[in-house]
């Protein structure tokens, strides 16, 4: 059956098997007063997505179809949706639904609500949808989302270019004011891929002096593009000595800390400042002994994405000043999938995919 009862998309049906895409349908949960269903425009393909479908971060229910920086056009609206009407321009990043009367929830904090939904391989709760239906994501016709987890995008920021802002942005923009990051504040940011070269945007246009710390020297120039003003390469022998006691925060985006020397990042740390994680291994850090932070009183720390009102408040920053990440597109397609879940495992884009021609594929 085609939409409303069922979606497309592009899923796979066993982890491991992660460039096995095949187009197949779903049903989505059922259709409540505040859900809006949205036509996918595009999708970005974040490392969370290959994380998954690698298995490298544990088990996910299959079939599963992957895909949370969704852009599109909303093409129907509940009965209670009050901010979005059909037609407008609409996205959907990392969380699809939480209960909304939480403490969390009730104070800006819904993305660390315990009953909180993920835009894919999570199951609804009966409250939310009596079939507990899996939540599925934006490698799809038309994805299902409550009124509060879907965000307006501004006319000027081009759809293949707010996708990735939906997670990677807001996955680094959140800690970011949280820390109270800006002038005055001297911040380093660990690696610079997909979600590091949107922290160090983020960082500059909030008024921080950004340095960029990463293990390919040739990524210098575009670190400075981005807005650093300084590059440290962490290849280099004794590179941390010179920075001891330096930062105010250190935003760590790189998923590799478990190899890394975490004293020689805890040591670039001011008194009483954090180490933060974003990147997620899929290894656990080993061998954390709580003497390796009395030198500075520092700490490690981490999150998850962001709260609507940050995410509406990055997408200002973000339209008004014209910062726009540095993105390569694909095809949605079996093949085009397939290719981008392949070279974000290699790190062999530039700095974030974003699954294009929806219409192409599923149709007008």
């Amino acid at each position: 059956m085609p939409y409303p009862d069922e979606f497309e998309g592009f899923m796979i049906t066993e982890l491991g098997k992660y460039k096995d895409f095949k187009k197949q349908s779903f049903k989505p949960k059922v259709f409540g007063d505040n859900d809006i269903d949205i036509k996918i425009e595009c999708c970005g393909v974040c490392g969370s997505d290959v994380h998954t479908v690698t298995g490298g971060w544990g088990d996910a229910p299959t079939p599963l179809c992957v895909g949370h920086e969704v852009v599109g056009k909303a093409v129907k609206v509940g009965s209670k949706v009050k901010d979005v009407k059909v037609g407008d321009r609409v996205g959907v990043g990392a969380q699809i639904w939480s209960c909304l009367k939480c403490a969390q929830c009730k104070s800006d904090n819904e993305n660390y609500c315990p009953s909180q939904v993920d835009t894919y391989g999570a199951p609804y709760p009966k409250e939310a949808d009596p079939n507990e239906t899996l939540s599925q994501g934006g490698y799809s016709s038309h994805i299902r989302a409550h009124e509060y987890f879907v965000f307006p995008i501004p006319d000027a920021i081009p759809s293949h270019l707010a996708a990735p802002m939906l997670c990677a942005g807001l996955t680094v923009w959140s800690p970011l004011v949280r820390a109270g990051v800006g002038p005055g504040k001297r911040v380093a940011i660990v690696g610079l891929g997909g979600l590091g070269h949107f922290a160090v945007m983020w960082a500059n246009a909030l008024g921080a002096e950004v340095t960029v710390i990463s293990h390919s020297p040739h990524k210098k120039a575009d670190a400075l593009k981005l807005g650093a003003k300084h590059f440290v390469s962490s290849g280099a022998k004794d590179w941390a000595k010179p920075l001891a006691f330096t930062f105010d925060f250190v935003l760590n985006s790189a998923d590799m800390t478990h190899e890394f020397d975490v004293d020689e990042y805890l040591s670039i740390l001011k008194v009483g400042c954090r180490f933060h994680q974003v990147g997620i291994p899929d290894e656990p850090l080993k061998n954390i002994s709580p003497k390796q932070f009395m030198a500075n009183g520092s700490s490690i720390g981490g999150s998850h994405i962001g709260s609507r009102p940050e995410c509406l408040d990055m997408l200002k920053l973000a339209a008004e000043k014209k910062l726009f990440p540095m993105v390569e597109t694909l095809p949605v397609s079996e093949k085009g999938c397939a290719e981008a879940v392949e070279r974000v495992k290699k790190n062999d884009v530039h700095y974030r995919f974003t699954l294009v021609d929806y219409d192409k594929t599923f149709g007008n």
